[in-house]
């Protein structure tokens, strides 16, 4: 619920994230040619300054249960609201991450994004975007980098559940990859305007092997990362 104490506290966040973020982009764009160690850092950095401005201005802490991080994996995570994408640069180290194709039309922080290692996501493409993305996948994760996925294609609210999308199912048998799977409970404090105070929450499950059938590695997906999702 909406208090007078979360209205000034909101507009003093979206002040300072967005108005930090345009410095990062900026610093983004500027080392993305010259200097790829600092222009990772300060991606980095942009997910660190967006975790600082919900912990200082909106009393939004983050808990980890059971975390668990390693190159190599496919990590399905839950996706509640803008929370967890902006965090992903903070939370893993230099992941790789399946985007939305709009995303990458943003001015500036699209460019940013495909430097980085987002994997651009064409639902309506055929076989041959598909291949494209998997090459572009092996290439990045070879470099030891984590690659994640949130497997229901968009956000979904607190408390609803969604089928996985059907390409979660094909890039898990053709990467050929462990899961592991990953619930959040963002939804009931990072709304799209009005954010309150709390704690969010990733807990990691177990890894799930690679080669399962399309049924039990969808079912044992979406059973995990509803796992927060009461």
């Amino acid at each position: 619920m909406r208090t007078l104490l979360s209205i000034p506290r909101n507009l003093l966040f979206y002040a300072a994230f967005y108005g930090g973020s345009v410095f990062f982009v900026l610093g983004s764009l500027a080392l993305m040619s010259v200097w790829r160690d600092g222009f990772r850092t300060v991606v980095r950095g942009w997910g660190g300054w967006h975790r600082l401005c919900a912990r200082v201005l909106l009393g939004i802490r983050v808990e980890l249960e059971n975390p668990v991080f390693k190159p190599g994996v496919l990590y399905a995570i839950r996706h509640e609201a803008f929370f967890e994408a902006i965090d992903l640069p903070w939370l893993f180290r230099l992941p790789v991450v399946f985007a939305k194709a709009e995303l990458m039309s943003i001015p500036g922080w699209g460019l940013a994004g495909r430097n980085y290692g987002l994997i651009s996501v064409e639902r309506e493409a055929g076989a041959r975007a598909l291949r494209t993305m998997l090459t572009e996948a092996r290439r990045l994760i070879a470099e030891g980098r984590p690659l994640i996925i949130f497997p229901e294609g968009t956000r979904v609210p607190h408390g609803q559940r969604r089928p996985l999308q059907a390409g979660f199912a094909g890039i898990y048998k053709l990467l050929g990859l462990p899961v592991i799977p990953v619930a959040v409970d963002s939804g009931p404090l990072y709304h799209r305007t009005w954010k309150q105070p709390g704690i969010i929450r990733y807990r990691f499950a177990e890894e799930i092997p690679p080669g399962l059938k399309r049924e039990e590695i969808e079912a044992r997906v979406e059973a995990a990362i509803n796992a927060l999702n009461a």
